[in-house]
């Protein structure tokens, strides 16, 4: 009977002994999961190079010849169409003063026996068919052409209607002949600008015209 308590004892102090602390791994072995996935590195991108041929290019420039010839082709409508504005003028004098460097270069254009014809030919054999003149001053002067020859139009409608000297056709063709007249001015001016700055001058509908000529 003795052993009984002794058994209890036993086994009440194994009871009341501190449970055992879990095991921890050592730092060094490798985990699971690092192991698993790998994050690729991103690649570095390579320097940026320039071409320098692309950098040449855009800083070439028209030659001052070409310009020089593309400009003076633009003489040939504007003065030719002039005479639109001869109603505009007699509305507003003031206007002459202004003009009167070209008035005098019209005088002396008009001067000369078939001035118009020998210029439009001049310009059509001389530099529109001509390869070795670069296609910026072909396009020019096949523009300026074109623009020469539309300007004919309204006087041929002008002779097939004849309105007169009075009444409602002549105030419309009044109106007509101003409109006509501004807009040479500005085809004249807005062209001559580009082709100083060595740029190319683009004229609705006309421009397309001319490029299909070449």
């Amino acid at each position: 009977m003795a052993s009984i308590p002794l058994l209890r004892l036993s086994l009440h102090s194994s009871s009341s002994k501190s449970p055992a602390k879990p095991h921890h791994y050592h730092s060094s072995l490798p985990h699971p999961l690092r192991t698993a996935i790998r994050i690729p590195s991103r690649p570095r991108c390579p320097p940026l190079q320039q071409n320098p041929s692309s950098i040449s290019m855009s800083y070439t420039t028209t030659p001052a010849a070409d310009r020089l010839i593309s400009a003076a082709s633009y003489f040939l409508p504007f003065l030719n169409g002039f005479q639109y504005g001869r109603y505009l003028f007699m509305q507003y004098p003031n206007l002459a003063p202004l003009l009167e460097p070209v008035i005098r270069l019209l005088g002396v254009y008009r001067s000369v026996p078939y001035a118009s014809f020998v210029a439009f030919f001049a310009l059509f054999l001389g530099v529109v068919r001509n390869p070795n003149l670069s296609r910026y001053v072909r396009f020019n002067a096949m523009q300026a052409l074109f623009l020469d020859v539309i300007l004919v139009l309204p006087l041929l409608i002008q002779r097939i209607l004849s309105p007169g000297r009075g009444g409602l056709g002549f105030q419309m063709m009044v109106m007509g002949h101003n409109a006509i007249f501004l807009f040479i001015v500005l085809c004249f001016v807005y062209s001559l600008g580009c082709c100083v700055l060595g740029r190319t001058p683009y004229l609705p509908f006309i421009a397309d015209a001319a490029g299909k000529q070449l």
